[in-house]
This record gives structure tokens, sequence and C-alpha cells, in this order.
């Protein structure tokens, strides 16, 4: 059996991430030897007496910034533990955005190690330091890359062989990639029992009993939706066929 998928989390506030993580898809993932995770306080790291890990910002400003030397030590110790190299990541607002082309490619590691900073920044050298692939999950700015962290280890979790009930569920979902040449399209509507509700009718189709039918309905269903919602993704997939990428 291969090694689980060890995921490392370096935060302020490592309490916020057990009672998460240990819960449905994930905390099942991990009880199956699927993937693993270690959540260390950067904090511990602190050279000082008081463990402070910030310090106002040169040039004046608001808010304070973390220091290097926490955040530099708590990296070298806990690469130090497994011998496998660690995928780094900072999880900022300035970095790029979290797309499941991202999370498919991340999930393939055999280990990550996420960075969750905190108040108004790092200081820029130790980034420049670690060098860290910098991932945002949207454009907008959250109080610490406690929930960043979150999302994305749901997000790789999730892909794992074996981590999903049904073998396809990850294939079918929105944002995943039909074939190698396909859009990436929002999922279609779904629907159970009752058949009624509040007048409210099952689409027929579902109901025929005609695989192909229902799974042309669905991907027809997936292309208006997201035409509607989101044409941006088509129009992604649009230029990526009359510009593809070098080989």
């Amino acid at each position: 059996m291969a090694a689980p998928l060890r995921i490392d989390i370096l935060t302020l506030f490592p309490d916020l991430f057990e009672p998460v993580l240990g819960s449905s898809i994930t905390g099942r993932a991990r009880q199956a030897g699927l993937v693993e995770w270690f959540v260390e306080d950067i904090r511990r790291y602190a050279d000082n007496k008081h463990n402070k890990v910030d310090d106002r910002p040169f040039g004046g400003g608001p808010g304070m910034v973390m220091m290097c030397q926490p955040l530099w030590d708590c990296v070298q110790d806990v690469e130090s533990r497994d011998e496998r190299p660690a995928t780094r990541i900072l999880l900022t607002p300035q970095g790029e955005p979290l797309r499941q082309s991202t999370v498919e490619e991340l999930a393939s590691e055999p280990r990550l190690l996420l960075i969750a900073g905190h108040y108004e920044g790092i200081d820029e050298r130790v980034i420049e330091k670690l060098n860290p692939r910098e991932i945002s999950v949207g454009d907008y700015v959250l109080s610490g890359g406690e929930i960043p962290a979150l999302a994305l280890v749901d997000a790789v979790v999730r892909l794992q062989p074996g981590a999903l009930g049904h073998a396809d569920s990850a294939v079918e979902d929105s944002f995943s990639q039909r074939g190698p040449d396909a859009e990436r399209l929002l999922d279609c509507p779904h629907y159970t029992r009752p058949r009624v509700w509040q007048d409210l009718e099952v689409p027929d189709i579902l109901l025929s009993g005609d695989h192909q039918r229902v799974a042309d309905w669905r991907l027809e269903q997936m292309k208006t939706r997201t035409r509607a919602r989101r044409p941006d993704l088509l129009q992604e997939t649009e230029d990526q066929h009359e510009h593809p990428a070098d080989t």
C-alpha cells in the first residue's frame, strides 16, 4: 500500500483544525490510512520569553507583521520529520486562484506543507527564502490563512483514491474536467425522493431508466448552467484550444 499523503499545517491557531478535519470525508480518509496531517504551532518557535512572533512594520502603518525567525525555524524543523520533500504552500490573497486543476495537481503530491499566515502579513524576506507556492481562495481578505488551509485540505483529500464512497463522485464534481480536451463545467441539478414536492416534479428523463439519455441530459444541463453562471469557464477552454501550451 502506498504511503498516505502527508499534510503539515503551520499556524498560530492549531486548535481550529481537528474539529473540522476530523469529521466527515477527511476524518474517514485519515481512519482509512489515505492521508495524515500534522498541525504545528508557529509560536513554539519564538526565541523570546513572551513567545512573540510579530512586530510593527518598518515604515509605519497599521497592523503587525509576522517575523522571519519563528516561521523559518518552524518550517526547517517540520520538514526534517519526513524524508519526502514537501511542496510548500502559502495561503495568501495575493496568490494564484485556487482552481480544481490546482487541487488535482496538489492531490498527486506525496507531501504538502501549508503555511497559514496571520496579522497584516509575513516579513517578505522569509517568503523569498522559503519560496512557497502562493495560493488564494478568492478576491477577499480573511483574518488569517486557517480557513483557506482547511478548504485546500478538504479539496485535496477528497481526491485521494478511496476517499469518496463512489469512484465517480470526484469525476462528476463541478469544475472537474470531462476528458483531456473537455470543458470544466458546473455540476448538473440533482433530485431524490419524493417524485413530487410542493408541486415541483422530478424531470421525467431521470425516471426513464435510459442511462445514455440521462447522461446526455446531465451533460447538457452542465453546459447550460455553466453558460448562465460561469461563462468564464467556457471561455478559458476556448482560449486553451486556440492557444495550446507549448510541449
